[in-house]
């Protein structure tokens, strides 16, 4: 009985398939911060050498 009321719960799967959202989210937001890191890095090498020169 037991087993059957726990292949009927759909709970379990619901806060798994949530889970992997989550982690997808982390993963996309982790490679954009990356990204946009090394962007910013370019720009305050930029602006600094610009200023060393002026």
């Amino acid at each position: 009985m037991k087993i059957l009321m726990l292949l009927r719960d759909t709970r379990a799967a619901t806060a798994i398939e949530y889970g992997l959202i989550a982690a997808l989210i982390a993963v996309a937001a982790i490679a954009a911060m990356q990204g946009l890191g090394n962007n910013l890095k370019k720009t305050f090498g930029n602006v600094s050498s610009n200023m060393k020169a002026s």
